[in-house]
C-alpha cells in the first residue's frame, strides 16, 4: 500500500521500460541527425529503432503479462467503456492508451522500412535494401520516409499531451510508472502481473540483435 490508501502494483518490467526509453531517446536522434546531415549515425539509430521494434514484437507475444498485445489490444467496445468510466481496472495500458501504443508502432514500422529501402538524391548515402528497388522506387521511399516522420511526430506530441493530462487532471503518474515500473491504483487492480523469464529476454534479445544484423548487412553480401 502506498500513501493515501491506494495500492502500488509493480505493471512494467526492466524491458519495456528500457525499449520505451530507448525508443525515446532514438527517434530523438534519428531527428537530429536528419536535421544536420549526420546520415551515418542516422543509419545507426535507425538499426537501433530496428532492433528494439523486433524486440518489442517478439515481447508483445511471449514477454510479460503487461507487454502481450493479447492483455491489452481491446475492440472498439472496451475503448467506449472506459470513455465512459464502466472498464473494470486492470494493470497495464487501459484500452485507450492502447491505441496509442498501437499507432506509434505501426508509424515507426512503416518509418523503419521506408528508411531501409530509400535512396537520396545523388544515390551515395541510401538504406541498406535499396539495392532490391530501383532508384525512382527509392526516391518515393525516401519522401515518404520524411512524410511518415512528420505524422509520428505529432502523434508523439499527442502522446505526451495525454500522459501529462493523466498526471496533472487525473493525478495518474505514469511517468514515474515508466521508471520505477510501479504503479498506484485507486482500488486493487484485476488479475496479477506475470514477469517473462530471463531465458525468454535472452532469447527475445539475439532474435531482434541477429534479425537487424542481416537487414543491415548480410542481405548486401
Amino acid at each position: 500500500m502506498s500513501d493515501g490508501g491506494s495500492v502500488r502494483v509493480r505493471v512494467w518490467d526492466v524491458p519495456i521500460r528500457l525499449v520505451h526509453w530507448l525508443i525515446v531517446l532514438l527517434i530523438g536522434l534519428s531527428w537530429w541527425t536528419a536535421e544536420t546531415g549526420r546520415l551515418e549515425w542516422h543509419s545507426y539509430s535507425g538499426y537501433g529503432l530496428l532492433a528494439l521494434l523486433l524486440f518489442r514484437l517478439y515481447w508483445g507475444f511471449f514477454g510479460s503479462s503487461t507487454a502481450r498485445f493479447a492483455n491489452f489490444v481491446r475492440g472498439p467496445g472496451a475503448v467506449i467503456d472506459y470513455l465512459k468510466s464502466r472498464w473494470v481496472t486492470a494493470p497495464g495500458h487501459n484500452p485507450l492508451g492502447a491505441l496509442s501504443v498501437i499507432a506509434l508502432f505501426a508509424l515507426l514500422a512503416a518509418q523503419i522500412v521506408l528508411g531501409l529501402f530509400s535512396v537520396d538524391v545523388d544515390g551515395i548515402e541510401s538504406g541498406p535494401l535499396s539495392l532490391y528497388v530501383s532508384f525512382e522506387a527509392g526516391r518515393v521511399a525516401a519522401k515518404w520516409h520524411d512524410r511518415v516522420f512528420g505524422v509520428l511526430q505529432w502523434v508523439v506530441v499527442l502522446h505526451v499531451v495525454a500522459v501529462l493530462f493523466y498526471v496533472w487532471v487525473k493525478k495518474q503518474n505514469l511517468i514515474g510508472a515508466m521508471f520505477s515500473g510501479r504503479r498506484d491504483y485507486a482500488t486493487s487492480p484485476r488479475g496479477d502481473v506475470r514477469f517473462a523469464s530471463t531465458r525468454r529476454l535472452v532469447i527475445g534479445i539475439g532474435l531482434a540483435a541477429g534479425l537487424t544484423w542481416l537487414v543491415a548487412k548480410a542481405f548486401q553480401l
